[in-house]
């Protein structure tokens, strides 16, 4: 069980895949184009629209969101249908861009979600803050020097969580005032590794929501994590202080 098996979901996704098509969720229809990653061969998007308080039948939302790694765009989307008045979709896939705006114009909501390419935070204004700030992260930590075959399997893992590392340093800074950093994250992932990357980037995380979710033979722990700066707190000699972080579970990869 390691990020080998990902990269295999990844291939057999892409060959499920091979033309434009549809498929449902939230008891819609959604355009999948080409080589974008396909909601329904994964719960992971699924999930967060409930982590999210996106998923029940009367879904309310305010404010303003950035969703990272948007893919077709489902979590934008369905943000903006629950109230959110501006809403900025983003992914480091062109395609991924397309067909989120794809989405966003089938569900009558183009003129409050605006598509961007790039990586992360690169198709941004430098100006542009965020109520919040969302990534459903590709939380299986592949080899630091691993070299991706194809865009696709960056939705499925994070070569030495790299992007995860960029993510909790930049996603603060493009808060508005009282604004929130959140993370779907997964025991599947690498939650020390995780710790140790918040720690070294001055951030501190803290557990707003559990979701156990039966994936095959395992039960797999998903979780949102909200992001903030660590405090700075006086150093007294000879005392210890705490930093609020989410409780270390091991390692664990699908």
């Amino acid at each position: 069980m390691d990020y080998r098996r990902s990269l295999e979901r990844s291939r057999l996704s892409r060959m499920r895949r091979a033309g434009a098509s549809t498929f449902t969720m939230l008891e819609r229809e959604w355009d999948l184009l080409p080589g974008v990653f396909a909601p329904s061969d994964s719960p992971s998007t699924a999930v967060a629209l409930d982590l999210l308080g996106l998923a029940g039948p009367s879904p309310s939302a305010r404010g303003s969101v950035l969703e990272i790694g948007c893919g077709t765009g489902i979590i934008a989307v369905a943000a903006a249908l629950a109230g959110c008045e501006r809403v900025v979709a983003s992914d480091i896939s062109r395609t991924a861009a397309e067909n989120a705006a794809l989405n966003a114009a089938r569900h009558g909501v183009a003129d409050r979600v605006r598509t961007v390419q790039g990586d992360l935070f690169a198709g941004l204004d430098p100006e542009e803050r965020f109520d919040t700030v969302f990534w459903s992260s590709n939380y299986v930590m592949a080899p630091e020097g691993y070299d991706y075959q194809d865009i696709h399997e960056r939705a499925y893992v994070d070569a030495g969580y790299q992007a995860h590392r960029r993510f909790l340093a930049e996603a603060p800074g493009r808060l508005a005032p009282n604004g929130s950093v959140l993370l779907h994250f997964s025991s599947r992932g690498d939650l020390v590794s995780l710790l140790r990357i918040a720690g070294e980037c001055g951030r501190a995380l803290r557990m707003l929501r559990v979701l156990p979710v039966q994936e095959g033979e395992h039960e797999v722990q998903h979780m949102l994590i909200e992001v903030a700066q660590r405090p700075q707190r006086p150093h007294v000699p000879g005392i210890r202080t705490e930093t609020e972080t989410v409780p270390e579970q091991g390692r664990r990869q699908r």
